[in-house]
C-alpha cells in the first residue's frame, strides 16, 4: 500500500504575491508538522514551487535529512481574474458547483485536478508501498480528494484548515481517506 500525506501549507498571509512566505503563525505549525510525523517512515517529500509549501514541509525534511523535490503540478489552482478580494469566497464556490467554469485567465477545477491525480498516478507507479509527502493548496488537495470521494465539496474545501494534513491511503480497492491533522 502507498500513503500519501496531502499537507496544505500552513498559514500565509493572503497577498496577491504567488510567493508569499509563511507568517508567524505558519513557521510555528511547520515546526509542529515535524511531530505529527516522527513516528512514519516518510520515503520522499514533494512539494509545490511556491515558497508556503515549500516552508511547510522545510523542517520536516531538515528532520528526516530528505531533500523536497520540487513538482510544478502540485501548484495552486490560478482562480483567475475573480471579481474581488471580496467576493473570494463567492467567487471559489462557483468554481465548485460548476468544475468546468472559468473566470478570465484562470484554471477550471476539473484542469487541476487532473494535474494533480496525474502527480498522485505517477508516484504510486514509481514508489509502490512508499509514505509520500506532498505538500500543495487548498483547493488542489480538496480535488485529488475528491476524485476518490465525490462527497467532498466546496463546504469540505472551505473547512481546510492552514496546515491540514489527509492521508489518502492507496491499495487494491477503494482508496481511505483520513484526517491526521489536529489543531
Amino acid at each position: 500500500m502507498t500513503i500519501f500525506y496531502l499537507i496544505r501549507h500552513a498559514h500565509a498571509d493572503w497577498t496577491t504575491d504567488e510567493q508569499r512566505p509563511l507568517s508567524s503563525k505558519g513557521q510555528k505549525d511547520a515546526q509542529r508538522l515535524t511531530d505529527l510525523f516522527c513516528d512514519i517512515p516518510i520515503s520522499r517529500i514533494y512539494s509545490s514551487p511556491f515558497q508556503r509549501a515549500r516552508q511547510t514541509v522545510a523542517p520536516l525534511a531538515c528532520r528526516l535529512k530528505l531533500p523536497i523535490h520540487i513538482e510544478p503540478d502540485l501548484r495552486e489552482r490560478k482562480l483567475g481574474d475573480e471579481p474581488s478580494a471580496s467576493d473570494f469566497f463567492e467567487a471559489v464556490k462557483q468554481t465548485w458547483l460548476d468544475p468546468y467554469f472559468t473566470y478570465p485567465d484562470g484554471e477550471a477545477n476539473t484542469a487541476a485536478r487532473d494535474r494533480g491525480i496525474a502527480v498522485v498516478q505517477r508516484l504510486l507507479e514509481e514508489y509502490p508501498e512508499a509514505h509520500l509527502v506532498l505538500s500543495t493548496h487548498g483547493t488542489l488537495l480538496a480535488l485529488v480528494l475528491q476524485h476518490h470521494d465525490p462527497q467532498i465539496d466546496y463546504v469540505f474545501w472551505k473547512a481546510l484548515t492552514m496546515p491540514d494534513v489527509y492521508t489518502l491511503s492507496v491499495s487494491p480497492g477503494k482508496p481511505a481517506i483520513s484526517r491526521l491533522w489536529q489543531e
